[in-house]
């Protein structure tokens, strides 16, 4: 019976076992003591089947299979139809020949999937094609969903020779000089190669699939979560500790657990790994990180059971490579296309916002959203504790915090990071979130004239205005009323469904000289019985904006008709990444009017 990948792939290479024997029937076995075998010598005996067998009390001759070893004297026999030889006689013809690249067309699905008695399937899809099945069942007895992942089984023999080659692969990933610079991947297949040429074996091209599969997961992606990084559905990924499922915020299914579970040693290679990878150093003496991996996601990180009792955690929220953009959140119901023209002329005529909610609500992604209307070359700077803002805009400077790199060495904070942004005169400053004394230099910016964009926890206006007003932010005031907008997020319910909402876009208006509190004014609401935004029918913003430019009532009008135009063209015509979004919105900034003349076929201004 094939071994399930879980109970045999060691995904990191600090913990492969070069002494494991694994007998036809798949059970482990450690050589006697006294005897040692050689790899060469248990690889041809599962190859050729030579098993000392009793049956009855006698041994039974071995039997003879097409997977067997091939001297070096001797000729290559006929290959199969299904089977490649590897051998040194065919290495110098195979020596520029291209790898044989897996086709799930061509050549069928590797996994086998087997749904477990008691569940029943709700939903299923690839991540990768043949080799990462994702397939949603309900569990009837505990009445709840759950994540299960299908990859490619394998055969005592495809494990025995996978954990050689990871041995192996230790010794001749030395690179030199011109190989640092080639594809990885390449170079990884080619190394790979080089080995199977060396042990002159027949293997099944099936087996040959399976042992890229694995060697790319666990080289080059993140081992057994790899398929978990590379689902699209899938927002945050939680790991608790040793032997407790892997949890995640699924976009359909939201909260689900899954079928992977971590013991000690592997976890804890992988969160080395995890934090290595993010240019961060992890271990006992510091046990807590948190840092941004190579495709931009955030991890947060602990090290063994010095802080979490259960063992090592870890949570990673993904970070989508294209960002969210308008038309996407007027598509999804985030916001209404009257709020999001509010927003493109409030930051056209550089008016300071502020989104507020709770955890997971959509503060960021609608603030990266609406960033797409700022206008072309104004100069930006973006300040975070971990990258998650992304802009099409040439005139823009990310910045990021950083811990001490040594001892008696200076971090960096998002204050540091904000001061030193003002000295640069720009036009709109992003803050990822405002959490600290970096808030008073912030509404410092607004009141000199800068355009800010941020994010802060908080349930409400009244919460925010009083978290502003007190520890650790300290902001007088005097200086909130520098802020312009607030949009309160939430994560809401639509029947059983959670989806996010701006559930109320206020205006800080100024201060009542008889009170001294802040006057605001509501100008979009939101009702969760319809799931519709209405505008109350005032707006101090637009009154502002139209004084400040001059337009009459008649001539607002125009402009706010002629924005939702062209949000509801691109809406129409399914434009939606967030490069073309934003070259639209740029053209029309520079040339208003070949905008609207090709209104009709939008893609064609693109090209």
């Amino acid at each position: 019976m094939p071994l399930p990948v879980e109970h045999g792939i060691s995904t990191f290479l600090g913990k492969i076992r070069r002494s494991v024997f694994i007998g036809c029937d798949g059970d482990r076995k450690m050589p006697k003591q006294g005897k040692k075998t050689s790899f060469s010598a248990r690889l041809r005996s599962i190859l050729s089947g030579d098993r000392k067998k009793r049956v009855l009390g006698k041994r039974q001759k071995p039997q003879t299979t097409p997977e067997r070893r091939v001297k070096k004297s001797e000729n290559p026999p006929a290959q199969p139809s299904d089977q490649i030889l590897f051998s040194p006689l065919t290495r110098r013809t195979r020596r520029n020949a291209p790898f044989i690249e897996y086709s799930m067309k061509e050549s069928g699905s590797l996994v086998r999937e087997e749904i477990p008695p008691g569940f029943t399937e709700m939903d299923r899809y690839w991540i990768s094609e043949g080799t990462a099945l994702v397939i949603i069942v309900r569990n009837e007895q505990t009445r709840q969903n759950e994540y299960l992942l299908f990859e490619p089984p394998l055969t005592p023999f495809e494990y025995e020779l996978l954990e050689r080659i990871y041995a192996d692969l230790r010794d001749v990933l030395i690179l030199s000089d011109e190989e640092v610079t080639r594809d990885r991947r390449t170079l990884l297949l080619e190394k790979m190669y080089t080995l199977l040429y060396s042990y002159g074996i027949w293997i099944k091209r099936a087996t040959l699939f399976k042992l890229q599969y694995y060697i790319r997961r666990n080289y080059l992606g993140w081992g057994r979560i790899d398929a978990l990084m590379n689902d699209p559905f899938i927002e945050d990924i939680s790991c608790d500790g040793i032997q407790i499922p892997i949890f995640l915020y699924h976009r359909r299914h939201r909260n689900i657990r899954t079928n992977i579970i971590f013991e000690a040693d592997p976890l804890n290679s992988l969160a080395i790994t995890l934090a290595q990878r993010s240019g961060k150093h992890i271990s006992s003496g510091s046990p807590i990180i948190d840092a941004t991996m190579p495709d931009g996601s955030r991890l947060q990180l602990t090290f063994g059971t010095e802080v979490t009792t259960r063992g090592t955690s870890f949570t990673i929220r993904k970070f989508r490579e294209d960002p969210f953009t308008p038309i996407e959140l007027l598509e999804t119901g985030t916001f209404s296309i009257d709020e999001l023209v509010y927003l493109w002329l409030a930051i056209e005529n550089n008016k300071s916002l502020l989104f507020i909610g709770g955890t997971a609500s959509g503060k960021t992604t609608s603030l990266n959203a609406v960033s797409l209307f700022i206008p072309p070359v104004a100069k930006v700077i973006s300040i975070e504790d971990t990258r998650e803002i992304q802009l099409f805009h040439e005139n823009w400077i990310a910045s990021v915090t950083r811990e001490s790199v040594s001892e008696g060495g200076t971090p960096i904070d998002m204050f540091a990071l904000l001061r030193a942004a003002m000295r640069q005169r720009p036009e709109f400053i992003l803050v990822g979130e405002v959490r600290g004394h970096e808030a008073q230099t912030l509404f410092q910016a607004m009141n000199t004239g800068h355009t800010t964009f941020s994010t802060m926890h908080a349930g409400g206006v009244d919460a925010a205005i009083h978290r502003l007003e007190n520890e650790p932010l300290n902001v007088p005031r005097t200086m909130v009323q520098a802020l312009n907008i607030i949009s309160i997020q939430a994560l809401v319910y639509r029947g059983q469904e959670r989806v996010r909402r701006s559930q109320e876009m206020v205006e800080i208006t100024g201060i009542d000289p008889s009170t001294g509190n802040l006057m605001v004014n509501t100008v979009f609401d939101y009702n969760p019985v319809t799931d519709v935004f209405s505008y109350t029918g005032r707006s101090v913003i637009y009154s502002d904006i139209a004084e400040r430019r001059g337009w009459g009532r008649e001539e607002l009008a125009s402009e706010v008709s002629l924005r939702k135009s062209v949000l509801s063209a691109m809406q129409e015509q399914q434009i939606r990444d967030y490069i073309s979004v934003s070259r639209i919105i740029q053209g029309f900034y520079i040339d208003r009017r070949q905008v609207l003349e090709k209104m009709s076929d939008l893609k064609s201004f693109l090209s």
